[in-house]
């Protein structure tokens, strides 16, 4: 679940506002809600004014093409429109309803869902950015889009004023040199409504539940430990899969990055996030007792999927009960100094050996899914600034930097410029940051960094997923780290 979602739906009801509006021979009475007749015919206009299956296809594969970005400017343009001239928030909703209905996009439950949960959000966003249709299309969907020229969106974090030092080689570590062996978990999704033999190909954009009923036939059902389609983490698998772990692994500490909720994005709630982040937080502390666990935050743990509002929302819309409830849930394992900052900004920075720092970043600032960008992508809570000084301070200490996060940077859900200014950095502290560690493609991947003369820098491990969500093995890896050189020696995935 993503913004391509959500825009593809705005731009349905848009599209639907706009050709319902024509003033021609084929004109078009605006529908009203008892009018079952308007839309079939609605949608064959549609189809007629764009190859509209094939945009439809493009953004359920996140494509950005040029018919993909004319779709986004002119479905902005529109809203734009709408909120200037305060078209009922209602009857837009109504108008999405019907045409994610019709057009088959999920089922009706996750049409609403969807809708209800972000609608006002999405209002008040619109109702405050200073950026027109273009620009707007050029943070959500990148450079190849459209440029921006906003300076709200084009920034540069300042780095030191001291100088570069050279740059270190990397010794091979010394035989019978000590070496840290690292647990990274990423993306466990756990889902508490798990039901084996449940419906595993229900047509939505999760299954395998309670509320999806028995299955219709031995091949659609969930199994026992999971299910490659649409469905997320039993909880004994998850269960499982620690046991495991302790039993054949000697786990110093644990780089847990992100993504505790299950994938119903239509039917969250803050209670029930608030419900499994605690969960999943005390299961790991029950079945690794004794092993400090390191933890970022990833794009699914708010209330609304991608939605992380800048520490200076207030009101409504503020999220620091999420800050409050991730420091009470992993305050255990994190010093005040660090829980104070993850209080502030859900980013904070712990040294675990003599000599060894970690950094955890909240990589939900660098989200291009997260619409609260759109106002002012700024170095949201001063989290790169505040990283430049982590690193300078560890610089003059002479420390090694793990840095930890979800959304990996230069990913394409990574805003250009937030990727930008963190690569400046990296490749500035290049001697210090020994290891860097992301999540969110439930794949095993990685990163090479490289400098302005192509020598390689730097690289960032992306760990793969706990969850087989979907089509994946469920995952986790060991890294064996010289304990003299804080670099990654060598990396296991196990499956």
């Amino acid at each position: 679940m993503s913004w391509k979602w959500i825009l593809m739906l705005m731009t349905c009801l848009l599209l639907s506002a706009s050709v319902g509006a024509q003033e021609d021979e084929n004109e078009m009475e605006e529908p009203s809600k008892e009018d079952g007749k308007f839309f079939p015919k609605l949608l064959s206009h549609i189809f007629d004014i764009l190859s509209f299956r094939k945009v439809v296809a493009e953004l359920k594969v996140g494509k950005t093409s040029p018919t993909m970005c004319f779709v986004c400017k002119f479905g902005i343009a529109l809203l734009q429109h709408f909120v200037e001239t305060d078209k009922p928030q209602e009857e837009i909703a109504h108008i999405a309803y019907t045409i994610c209905s019709t057009l088959k996009l999920d089922s009706d439950r996750v049409c609403a869902g969807i809708i209800n949960l972000f609608q006002d959000e999405m209002m008040y966003i619109f109702k405050r950015t200073t950026l027109g249709p273009q620009e707007v299309c050029g943070v959500l969907m990148g450079n190849e889009c459209s440029r921006i020229s906003s300076p709200l969106h084009n920034w540069t974090v300042p780095l030191t004023h001291f100088p570069k030092p050279p740059v270190q080689r990397v010794l091979e570590p010394l035989k019978g040199a000590p070496v840290i062996r690292v647990l990274h978990l990423s993306d466990t999704h756990l889902d508490p409504y798990y039901m084996e033999g449940a419906n595993a190909d229900c047509k939505e954009l999760m299954c395998c539940r309670i509320a999806d009923g028995p299955a219709p036939t031995p091949a659609q059902a969930a199994g026992r430990w999971g299910d490659y389609r649409n469905c997320d983490t039993p909880l004994r698998t998850l269960e499982h899969m620690l046991r495991h772990i302790i039993s054949k692994h000697k786990i110093d500490y644990v780089l847990w990055t992100g993504d505790i909720p299950p994938h119903d994005v239509w039917n969250t709630t803050r209670d029930e996030q608030v419900h499994i982040l605690h969960k999943v937080s005390n299961i790991l502390a029950k079945h690794l007792p004794g092993i400090p666990v390191y933890p970022a935050l990833g794009n699914h743990e708010s209330a609304r999927i991608n939605s992380f509002p800048q520490p200076e929302v207030r009101g409504k819309f503020s999220i620091q009960w999420l800050h409050e409830e991730v420091t009470r849930a992993w305050g255990r394992w994190l010093p005040l100094d660090a829980q104070r900052t993850l209080r502030e900004g859900m980013y904070y920075a712990v040294r675990i050996n003599p000599g060894l720092r970690l950094i955890s970043l909240n990589m939900n600032y660098c989200n291009t899914q997260n619409w609260w960008m759109l106002l002012n992508s700024t170095d949201p809570a001063r989290e790169l600034e505040w990283l430049v000084h982590q690193l300078q301070d560890a610089e003059l200490r002479g420390e090694k930097v793990h840095i930890i996060g979800h959304i990996p940077p230069g990913h394409s859900d990574c805003l250009p410029v937030w990727s930008a200014n963190y690569y400046r950095i990296i490749n500035r502290f290049e001697s210090t940051v020994r290891g860097q560690f992301f999540g969110h493609s439930h794949l095993d991947e990685l990163e090479v960094f490289y400098g302005n003369d192509l020598r390689p820098t730097n690289i960032a491990y992306i760990g793969p997923s706990v969850t087989s969500y979907d089509g994946v093995n469920p995952s986790y890896r060991i890294y064996s780290v010289d304990g003299n050189y804080p670099k990654s020696t060598s990396v296991s995935t196990f499956r």
